[in-house]
């Protein structure tokens, strides 16, 4: 249950599909997808977009397409630091994709600190005032996230009732709600429905209260508990059954299309393909 993730830069390229990141970004948007890693191994964090191995061309799409705000807010970050150092033309380029962010970013926080940027001419002053604006919204629900890690190894150890975790695990998510990156939310709740030091009973009522959730969130989240390769038969039927039992059919298409994906029975161009004719995924 660490924090810290497997780590891959955005220069790597996937065997399979055949694409670079921000081609990848873009599909996971048509999909209404939160941005992953293109390997489909797990999704991105804010720390992902620090340092300068990040492609710009890939950080200006988690900038305006990212359905996470704070991964969109950090994809800034890349984008801007170098600008002081650039020549006039290149610059120039650079202030124009800044305006097209503005204008089309789904993130109000992007539009606002982008807005901020072209306003100060990229001042340094500026940029660090994104950077600790940023870090002064992570670092809050990190430390909530820590907190929590001890009450899963509570929970591992039998030290606390099943029926408390989930009260614990309610009140976590709610403290963070908008305030920690998906990506480590979602490798969190992964890690607790992968671990077999978790019972199965505990697995069961956190996919109930799963149902809850937002619909982009909730169908990321039950489609990775459906298609991790060494889920529990059990779990697989309970939570299969739970969908088709409590949700609309074409949100049950939806998570059984995005749990496809990902164990790769169908490629990200046929499931765009699908989306585009069916409008299941709008």
């Amino acid at each position: 249950m660490s924090e810290s993730l497997n780590s891959e830069h955005f220069t790597e390229r996937s065997s399979r599909p055949p694409y670079d990141l921000a081609d990848h970004f873009l599909a996971c948007a048509k999909l209404g997808r939160y941005l992953t890693i293109a390997t489909g191994a797990r999704f991105i964090i804010t720390d992902d977009l620090r340092g300068d191995t990040v492609h710009h061309e890939a950080a200006a799409v988690a900038a305006i397409f990212s359905r996470d705000s704070l991964v969109a807010e950090a994809a800034l970050l890349p984008l801007c630091q170098s600008i002081p150092l650039m020549d006039h033309v290149t610059r120039d380029k650079y202030e124009r994709l800044f305006h097209l962010i503005v204008e089309q970013s789904l993130s109000q926080g992007v539009r606002g600190g982008a807005q901020s940027l072209i306003e100060s001419r990229f001042r340094a002053g500026e940029i660090k005032d994104l950077e600790a604006q940023l870090g002064g919204k992570l670092s809050p629900a990190r430390l909530r996230y820590r907190d929590f890690l001890t009450v899963v190894k509570k929970l591992m150890d039998r030290n606390i009732s099943e029926r408390a975790f989930i009260d614990e695990f309610k009140e976590f998510t709610f403290d963070i709600a908008g305030k920690l990156d998906f990506g480590i939310y979602s490798f969190c709740l992964d890690s607790l429905f992968r671990s077999l030091d978790v019972p199965v009973s505990v697995k069961k009522l956190l996919s109930l209260e799963l149902l809850e959730y937002p619909p982009l969130i909730r169908r990321e989240l039950m489609s990775n508990i459906l298609s991790y390769p060494k889920q529990t038969q059990d779990l697989v039927i309970f939570v299969s059954r739970l969908i088709e039992r409590k949700l609309e059919p074409e949100k049950v298409v939806e998570i059984e299309l995005l749990r496809d994906l990902k164990l790769q029975r169908f490629s990200m161009e046929a499931v765009s393909a699908l989306a585009e004719r069916s409008h299941l995924l709008n």
